[in-house]
């Protein structure tokens, strides 16, 4: 589904929220892998900054997902299949893997940058739609630019710390 169009129903709406939410556990996912991925020792060394990086992601992509699922919860919408949204979302934004960057911060700002950019383009593609949905616009547009503001202060993070490491 392109966000390139006005979103225009319930049903359109719920599902492009669907999207983030799967988008959201890819990041969390990803981020999992690669503090896994570590050795023990790697571990140790790994920088309190980095660590706290990390869960700091974790947990606010938990709190994203928990947002976008009250705002679904409020439209008059058939939830889509839980398959469909992971394939649209691995067709869509999944083309790269976690090994494919080099280390832990590469793939954390790439993920960063992807939710970033799919919640700015879900917010242009509201405020371009003259459609009502089951939920108050602005509350829904508030909700989306907080967790867009959210990922581009994560981006913000990684960016410092990989700068620092230079």
């Amino acid at each position: 589904m392109s966000l390139a169009t006005r979103v225009g129903s319930d049903r359109q709406l719920a599902r492009l929220l669907q999207i983030g939410i799967v988008l959201e556990e890819v990041v969390e996912a990803r981020a999992y892998h690669h503090h896994q991925s570590l050795s023990a020792d790697e571990r140790t060394e790994l920088d309190d900054d980095i660590e706290d990086l990390l869960e700091h992601a974790a947990e606010e992509s938990a709190d994203h997902r928990k947002r976008l699922e009250e705002l679904i919860a409020d439209l008059d919408a058939e939830s889509v299949a839980f398959e469909e949204i992971e394939a649209l979302v691995d067709g869509q934004y999944g083309q790269t893997k976690p090994d494919d960057f080099d280390g832990i911060l590469y793939d954390q700002l790439h993920s960063e940058e992807t939710a970033y950019k799919f919640y700015d383009d879900l917010i242009g593609a509201i405020e371009g739609s003259d459609a009502e949905f089951g939920v108050e616009r602005e509350d829904l547009l508030d909700t989306l630019r907080g967790i867009r503001a959210e990922e581009e202060e994560g981006v913000r993070e990684v960016t410092e710390i990989m700068e620092e490491r230079e």
